[in-house]
């Protein structure tokens, strides 16, 4: 019977492939945004991302967010939230600060500076391969209608087709600025999510949710990376007290290559199923990332200012039949400790090759009880609930 209902699952995510994203699978790049029906039946029903072209074109963002002057001089006066961590990867998980050989999921220390003096601790990161700080602006929480209002006469609040397609306006808008040192585990969240980049380019790994069994989702403790100034600018990973358990994605597509044949043999399901899509999004591109998709992003900074700008749009999901056939489908064991050799995965290609370590963003398990009982990973006021 398992060995049935694990051979049905493997079916499914190759069927969902064909079907939902065409033989062979591939992501739709639109040359002109879709009216707002096209975008409801094509995109958000079937919970098919696309990659659209011109849908900001007009957007006053675009000419002037890579002068980092105008930057400067527009937020002059506004405190913002700086991400700090040591590898640039928060929202991720990291060795357990009592017990290096288990893992715990390490959020990022977050301070608040004045724009111009966060904006230096970015370049900062950049400039010095060798640092053991990467600084990371970006706050979870509707930061851009918050934090950046100053910039709010440059972009949109909101995607008008959107907005009409999907009943309402906009959760959360936030602002993302960073270099190539920061990147974004696997991950999904419950919002339909437009994603635009101004500056630079961002690189998403993109999987459908029916791969949920390949993300290896584990109940991981909560740590938070605090940064002592005083004593040399030395990071230390404090777990929370009450102990709290966040589920999160086992999976690092990108190990290190000593490390690679040793996470091929711990998340076989991963390396060798089907291989994840691969997404550039440029600037002036947006991505449309339906609600649910596990995704992993990196970043490639413009080179003139060292920086990778985006903005993001959330908008609510609806809690609807997919939703509930996604919540059943988590719930069905799957033999993830057993040999990989002893299993034939379909399409049996190796992911690794979606990844570079020398090439180059946003960071959940069930809702099982009631959506509101379900863990935050940033703090209570985020808007952001991280949900598996």
């Amino acid at each position: 019977m398992t060995e049935r209902i694990e051979s049905s699952i493997q079916n499914l995510w190759q069927d969902v492939r064909e079907l939902t994203l065409g033989t062979p699978p591939n992501i739709d790049h639109l040359p002109t945004p879709p009216t707002p029906l096209q975008f409801l039946r094509r995109h958000v029903m079937p919970n098919k991302p696309c990659l659209i072209s011109a849908a900001v074109s007009h957007w006053p963002a675009l000419s002037l967010w890579p002068s980092a002057a105008y930057l400067r001089t527009t937020l002059a006066a506004t405190p913002v939230s700086l991400h700090l961590t040591p590898t640039g990867k928060a929202d991720s998980l990291a060795p357990h600060p009592a017990a290096p050989s288990s893992l715990c999921f390490a959020s990022a220390h977050v301070q608040t500076l004045p724009f111009p003096q966060a904006l230096d601790s970015v370049l900062a990161s950049g400039e010095n391969n060798n640092t053991n700080r990467v600084a990371y602006l970006q706050q979870q929480n509707d930061c851009f209608r918050g934090e950046y209002g100053p910039l709010a006469a440059d972009c949109e609040d909101h995607i008008p087709w959107a907005t009409e397609a999907l009943g309402s306006p906009p959760d959360a808008v936030n602002l993302w600025i960073g270099d190539h040192s920061s990147e974004t585990s696997f991950h999904k969240d419950h919002y339909e999510n437009l994603y635009v980049v101004i500056t630079g380019e961002k690189r998403f790994l993109l999987l459908p949710p029916t791969d949920v069994h390949r993300m290896y989702i584990h109940d991981y403790p909560a740590a938070q990376y605090v940064y002592n100034h005083q004593d040399g600018g030395e990071f230390e990973l404090e777990l929370e007290n009450p102990i709290r358990y966040v589920p999160w994605c086992s999976v690092d597509p990108c190990p290190l290559p000593m490390e690679k044949q040793r996470e091929i043999e711990k998340f076989p399901l991963y390396f060798n199923g089907p291989k994840p899509f691969e997404v550039t999004v440029k600037a002036g591109e947006m991505l449309y990332l339906p609600s649910m998709w596990f995704h992993h992003v990196r970043q490639i900074p413009d080179e003139k200012t060292g920086l990778t700008i985006a903005i993001n749009y959330w908008y609510d999901m609806q809690f609807d039949m997919k939703y509930a056939y996604f919540n059943f489908l988590q719930f069905i064991p799957y033999s993830l400790s057993e040999d990989p050799s002893s299993r034939k995965i379909i399409n049996a290609e190796s992911n690794l090759d979606k990844c570079s370590r020398n090439s180059e963003d946003e960071s959940g398990t069930t809702l099982s009880q009631d959506f509101k009982n379900a863990p935050l990973i940033h703090e209570e006021n985020d808007l952001h609930r991280k949900i598996f």
